[in-house]
């Protein structure tokens, strides 16, 4: 253990997928980890017993991100149980897709309320809640890139989160606080997996030049990146996470 076991992270969405290697990594870097959730408490519980059993400290936290007051009382249930919070790492979002001429109201709102409104929500209560030299990290998608269809609504609230981002970074100036996001593309996790067919998943790891999906530890590690020491100078800026699509 080093003196990095003083910092706290909290990883929303964390219970599977993406957050919850971005949770393991950043407690295998020494950091204490908050791992919030909205629904699946049995994941989440199990990852924090897991990282535990490392020797580092972990905390589920139910929140549903979209939910202001929510939002305050995991930031409240971080503070309560470890003095303090130090990285927001913004991950929680669903996908919809669905031609634009095809999205229903319900297809827009719920990725607004979900993806911009709860990263939106993290991030005002980290840019009044982190302690000087934190890390905020976001989540966008190389989908803001690569604009490919059925993506319309999902892709646009990621990137309002991209401008947000470098917003926010100027917002932090003499806090020592650097706020960047991640855009990872095809990624192997059960969420982009599931329903689609083996043909369809093959075209898309092809798509890369390295020939392969994404793996989840792909992108924590450029999170463990932005959040440590080496990327202290980074900021304001997207890291596009894809094995070279776009």
């Amino acid at each position: 253990m080093t003196s990095k076991t003083s910092k706290v992270a909290i990883v929303t969405g964390a219970s599977r997928g993406i957050g919850a290697a971005v949770a393991e990594r950043l407690a295998g870097d020494g950091l204490t980890v908050v791992i919030n959730y909205s629904g699946d408490t049995k994941s989440a519980e199990t990852l924090a017993r897991k990282i535990e059993a490392k020797g580092s400290r972990a905390l589920a936290v139910k929140a549903d991100v979209s939910d202001p007051t929510a939002v305050r009382g995991l930031f409240d249930a971080a503070a309560a149980a470890f003095g303090g919070i130090d990285v927001l790492i913004n991950n929680a979002g669903i996908m919809k897709l669905a031609k634009i001429a095809d999205s229903d109201d319900a297809v827009f709102d719920q990725q607004i309320a979900v993806n911009l409104k709860g990263s939106f929500n993290a991030m005002r209560e980290a840019a009044k809640r982190l302690r000087d030299g934190g890390r905020i990290v976001n989540f966008s998608t190389s989908v803001v890139g690569t604009r490919l269809e059925t993506y319309g609504v999902y892709a646009a609230t990621k990137s309002a989160i991209e401008t947000m981002t470098a917003i926010l970074s100027k917002e932090m100036r003499g806090r020592n606080i650097t706020v960047n996001a991640v855009a990872p593309g095809p990624t192997a996790t059960d969420l982009f997996l599931n329903g689609k067919p083996p043909e369809l998943i093959e075209r898309l790891a092809k798509m890369s030049p390295l020939e392969r999906l994404g793996a989840p530890e792909d992108i924590a590690s450029v999170v463990a990146f932005l959040v440590g020491p080496d990327g202290s100078w980074i900021n304001g800026q997207v890291l596009r996470a894809n094995g070279g699509i776009v």
